[in-house]
């Protein structure tokens, strides 16, 4: 199995930074898809930031306040939130899609990470 391990999430005043990171751990043969998702109280799960299908892309509400990149070399992704705003406050999941080496063989996975909080105070 691949199990993505997330970190960073915390408490920050509006205007502040948060940086997360994300690292998936496993006989991980290839990363087709990585990125963040977020969950608000009473809202629905939303793409972030997310490298999708060879491209990047971010949705439009935190453009030009986050950057997401990649070490290809240690599967793993940040997330660098600047400006932050009180209703950037929600759950952040991170996500990945691919293909591990199991039992079987070459077999696709695709992993949620445990969630991280980030609350953002007014």
């Amino acid at each position: 199995q691949v199990q993505l391990v997330e970190s960073g999430g915390g408490l920050v005043q509006a205007g502040g930074s948060l940086r997360l990171s994300c690292s998936a751990t496993g006989n991980i043969l290839s990363i087709n898809t990585m990125g963040w998702y977020r969950q608000a109280p009473g809202k629905e799960r939303e793409l972030v930031a997310g490298f999708i299908s060879g491209s990047t892309n971010y949705a439009d509400s935190v453009k030009d306040r986050f950057t997401i990149s990649r070490d290809s070399a240690k599967n793993t992704v940040y997330l660098q939130m600047n400006s932050l705003k009180p209703e950037d406050t929600a759950v952040y999941y991170c996500n990945a899609r691919g293909e591990y080496r199991s039992t079987w063989g070459r077999t696709t996975f695709g992993s949620w990470g445990q969630g991280t909080q980030v609350t953002v105070s007014s």
